[in-house]
C-alpha cells in the first residue's frame, strides 16, 4: 500500500535523474495524496530512440471502460501479482508503463494498544543516498462522452522488504535506473519480462524515519511534516519500533 508520498528535491536534480526532455519547475511536495497532480514519466518513440517526457496526471488510475468516475472505486495501488490479469490494468501494462517520480513514502506502524489514527505512527522511508525513487506505474488517459479528457495513473506494488515489512506488508515497486528503459519500453519489452523488474528494494538502500501527526493531515504540505522524531533506521540495525 502506498497513500501518501513526497517529492522535495530540486527540480534540476530530478530532471537529471530521471533525463526527461522537459525543464518543469515542479514545487516540493511534502504530503501527496490520492486525486491530487502528481509527476510521471513515460517514454515515447524517437527516431535517435527512447525520448523520456514529463507529464502530471491525477492519481487515480480510471480504466478506459469507466462509464461514470463518480461510482468507480479509486484506484492508487495497483499489485503486481495480479496486475497482468485484472482488466483495469491488462492493457496499460501492455502498452502505458510509466514511473511515478517520488523521493520518499510514507507508512503507518499500529503502536500496541493503540486505536485509531492516534494509535498508530508515522514513518518517512526514504534512499540511504537520498537520491530520488521511480516508482513503477500504469497510466491511463480516461475519456468522457463529450470528449473530455483526464489523465490519471497509480503506483504498483509489491511485497515489502524485511525493512519496510516492519511497517507494512506492501510497498512500491522501485524501479533501479538501469531499468527505467526496460519497463518504459512498451514496444520492446513485454508485459511478462516488465513484470520480472518487480521486486522488493534491497534493504539496504532504504531507511526509515519516525515523523510526527502532521503528516496525519493532507493541508500540512511542508518540510515540517518530515521533522524527524528519531535517527534513522536502516536494515543493519535492529532497532524496535514502539
Amino acid at each position: 500500500m502506498c497513500g501518501r508520498y513526497a517529492i522535495t528535491l530540486p527540480p534540476e536534480a530530478v530532471r537529471a535523474y530521471f533525463a526527461y526532455a522537459e525543464t518543469p519547475n515542479f514545487p516540493p511536495r511534502f504530503n501527496i495524496a490520492p486525486t491530487q497532480p502528481i509527476p510521471i514519466v513515460l517514454a515515447e518513440p524517437h527516431s535517435g530512440g527512447e525520448r523520456r517526457r514529463f507529464r502530471l496526471v491525477r492519481w487515480g488510475f480510471l480504466p478506459g471502460f469507466v462509464k461514470d468516475p463518480k461510482v468507480f472505486p479509486l484506484i492508487i495501488n495497483a499489485r503486481a501479482e495480479s496486475v497482468a490479469e485484472k482488466p483495469s490494468y491488462r492493457a496499460a501494462l501492455k502498452r502505458r508503463r510509466c514511473l511515478v517520480i517520488a523521493d520518499g513514502f510514507y507508512e503507518w506502524r499500529k503502536a500496541p494498544g493503540g486505536r485509531g489514527a492516534a494509535g498508530k505512527r508515522p514513518y518517512l522511508v526514504r534512499r540511504v543516498s537520498g537520491e530520488p525513487m521511480g516508482f513503477a506505474g500504469l497510466y491511463e488517459t480516461w475519456s468522457d462522452p463529450t470528449g473530455g479528457e483526464i489523465d490519471t495513473a497509480c503506483i504498483v506494488t509489491t511485497a515489502a522488504n524485511a525493512l519496510v515489512g516492519r511497517l507494512h506488508d506492501r510497498m512500491p515497486a522501485i524501479i533501479e535506473p538501469e531499468n527505467f528503459s526496460a519497463w518504459l519500453d512498451v514496444d520492446g519489452v513485454d508485459a511478462v519480462k516488465a513484470l520480472r523488474l518487480l521486486t522488493p528494494a534491497p534493504d539496504e538502500a532504504l531507511e526509515l524515519v519516525e515523523v510526527g501527526p502532521l503528516v496525519n493531515r493532507v493541508a500540512n504540505d511542508d518540510a515540517r511534516v518530515q521533522e524527524a522524531l528519531a535517527a534513522p533506521i536502516r536494515a543493519a540495525e535492529r532497532a524496535t519500533l514502539i
